[in-house]
């Protein structure tokens, strides 16, 4: 037994305490510096529109010697679809395409017309002012009765950045108010909650600011949706390890009546736990680089800075935070020395998952299985259409177009003919294949040639015989959709492989790395499966875009292996305090003691993630779910009841080869 009353008389702080109490220094260091990162302000997103497109790919060849012609020429292309009840008023319709300098072109039904121009290059927000006030300068003075809708190129880039404005900051609001929720129920306190929030706000701001200029500095592309995956998953991961430190500070309090011995008490195993979860994280995460989309790789790079920004001010700034505040920021339950934190739930649950081992396993494994079952009819890749939540205008638009011009589309196929010598034949070729070809532009050796009427492939197929590229926007399309099942063949199997090798190293074992692997690449088909039922009945998708497999496998092996992770080093703490009791009173303590957090932290994470649903495009949406439901599934299933039954039925030889010992160390 602890004695108490040596622990608990005296303010005087160890060696321990007196360093805790010197580290509020350090945390306000790091704040300040964070305070002033934040202030230097983020790095605009790059220009580049080409950073979902694959290296390799014919599309991205074409898209950036198309790039070279708007670099000349700067200018890129829009087009007005003009419709009025009972038929176009062909001189209505040419006296508001002089309006901007353009002419207006009637469709064979007499009820539309179509009106061409551009606008200049430059950056997505640049392109978006621009046909705003295309859109605006048209629509004001068209007739009465006259629908205008603009697309092309540039007003589809222009409604992706359109739907990206403000959105980010909609996310990062509707993110802070869901974790200020959760900590307020965790902690029943009104003051305790505004502590980590807020260290942890500064924090998603500061990730905010460095991986931009990280990754400019790098040379490597993001976008805007880079900047909400970050901010999610700063605010999932920091706030679950502020959740970890503060669970284990306020036991310490009941031990030790000096707040900074119990701080110092509960710092380090608490970090050893973190730093072990933001390690399995970012190397999960740095597996992105695999990938052969630039904005894939960014986002890969991103997130392991925003992890270890997370991990830092989580165990830095929080713990000096927490101490200087002292023990009544827990009001009105603020925790005294001598009372035993209640843990009965999870005692009742490590008694009946002891007691029913194998049907718990069995159970919950025919569970998962039914849920994976719905994985195996899951159809992947979205339309140009299909890629926004609401249908902005430049996708409308094509509706109206298709239906009076079949023969044109808003974003025709683009031909690159790289030998100047067979451009004639490049057209007859398209032509006898049924496209529909219009006049190209020379740029240096190449020719540029615009077809509509034809699919990827088929273009692709027409012109096998000549040095021809398509790209356009169903090209890259196609291309995304074949490089990333590429994608999924080559970071799938490494990433399970990097976790794996990552728990064995933490935890020297063989066997409990292999458990905890499984489990987790169980949860990631189940969520899958649940994730595909609820896009089709509830959510009206019908296929999932190309990235939602990739992003949420990757993000749901790594932060789910985080619950294992603090549960199994739990129980091996246990063990090795304990060397002479059995597994399953370690599992049951382990259980006991982190359940409550743990389970916590879980629902705040999945929370947090399907906060990404608030962006607009469903990619974003998809993949928020799928980890929201795969967090949820490991949270309440697999780390409360699966794998502390399959721990049990293991017994000591889930610590195989190695066995803890009585200073934590491993014996082999």
């Amino acid at each position: 037994m602890v004695n108490m009353s040596t622990k608990s008389t005296a303010e005087q702080p160890g060696d321990a305490a007196a360093r805790t109490k010197r580290s509020r220094w350090l945390a306000l260091v790091l704040l300040l510096l964070g305070i002033a990162l934040m202030a230097i302000g983020a790095k605009d997103v790059p220009s580049n529109t080409n950073g979902n497109l694959p290296e390799g790919s014919d599309s991205l060849a074409v898209a950036r010697t198309v790039e070279q012609l708007e670099d000349d020429a700067g200018d890129t292309a829009t087009i007005a679809v003009l419709e009025q009840p009972g038929g176009i008023n062909i001189t209505e319709a040419q006296s508001l395409a002089a309006s901007i300098g353009a002419k207006a072109v009637p469709s064979k039904d007499g009820e539309a017309a179509l009106i061409f121009s551009n606008i200049e290059g430059g950056t997505s927000a640049q392109v978006a002012e621009q046909v705003n006030s295309l859109r605006e300068d048209l629509k004001a003075e068209a007739p009465e009765g006259m629908q205008v809708q603009v697309t092309g190129p540039a007003a589809i880039q222009a409604d992706l950045a359109n739907v990206f404005d403000g959105a980010n900051f909609l996310l990062l609001g509707v993110t802070a108010l869901i974790v200020a929720l959760l900590l307020i129920i965790t902690y029943r306190s009104p003051i305790l909650w505004l502590i980590p929030l807020a260290v942890i706000g500064v924090a998603d701001r500061v990730a905010a600011t460095v991986f931009t200029w990280v990754l400019s500095a790098l040379g490597m592309s993001w976008d805007e949706s880079t900047a909400g995956i970050l901010s999610v998953l700063v605010f999932g991961a920091g706030t679950n390890y502020a959740l970890l430190l503060i669970s284990r500070y306020r036991d310490e309090l009941r031990v030790y009546s000096s707040r900074y011995e119990a701080m110092a008490r509960a710092w380090l195993p608490t970090a050893k736990a973190c730093a072990a979860s933001a390690s399995t994280v970012a190397l999960g995460v740095l597996c992105l680089l695999l990938s052969a989309a630039p904005n894939t790789r960014g986002l890969g790079v991103a997130s392991t800075i925003g992890v270890l920004i997370a991990l830092t001010f989580a165990l830095f700034v929080l713990p000096g935070a927490l101490v200087t505040f002292g023990r009544w920021v827990f009001w009105p339950k603020a925790p005294t020395v001598g009372t035993e934190a209640q843990h009965g739930i999870w005692d009742r649950i490590g008694n009946f998952v002891a007691g029913r081992k194998i049907a718990v396993i069995i159970g919950s494994l025919v569970l998962l299985a039914i849920a994976c079952a719905g994985s195996l009819n899951m159809k992947i890749g979205l339309s140009q259409a299909d890629q926004f939540i609401d249908t902005p205008e430049s996708i409308a638009a094509t509706d109206t177009l298709e239906a009076h011009f079949p023969d044109q589309a808003a974003t025709p196929a683009t031909v690159l003919v790289e030998d100047r010598s067979q451009v004639q034949q490049v057209e007859t070729a398209l032509k006898d294949a049924g496209a529909s070809v219009q006049p190209g532009q020379e740029i240096g050796t190449d020719t540029v040639l615009n077809a509509s009427g034809l699919d990827t492939p088929a273009l692709r197929d027409a012109l096998e015989p000549y040095a021809a590229k398509v790209g356009g926007s169903e090209a890259e399309l196609y291309d995304q959709a074949q490089y990333a099942a590429s994608d999924r063949r080559v970071i799938f199997p490494a990433v399970l492989a990097v976790v794996l090798l990552a728990l064995i190293v933490l935890l020297r074992s063989l066997v409990a790395p292999l458990v905890m692997v499984a489990t987790v690449l169980l949860t990631n088909i189940a969520a899958m499966g649940l994730g595909w039922w609820a896009f089709q009945h509830i959510l009206g998708f019908n296929s999932l875009a190309d990235l939602t497999p990739l992003y949420a496998f990757v993000f749901l092996v790594a932060l789910g292996v985080d619950y294992n992770i603090f549960l199994v080093t739990r129980a091996k703490e246990e063990a090795a305090a304990n060397p002479d009791g059995d597994m399953s009173a370690h599992v049951r303590k382990a259980l006991s003691t982190t359940g409550g957090v743990i389970t916590s932290a879980g629902i705040l994470l999945a929370a947090v993630f399907a906060a990404l649903g608030v962006l607009p495009l469903v990619a974003l949406a998809q993949i928020g779910v799928v980890i929201f439901l795969g967090v949820l599934l490991d949270t309440l299933v697999v780390r409360t009841i699966l794998l502390p039954a399959v721990m049990m039925v293991f017994g000591q030889k889930f610590w195989w080869p190695s066995k803890p010992t009585a200073r934590g160390n491993t014996k082999h």
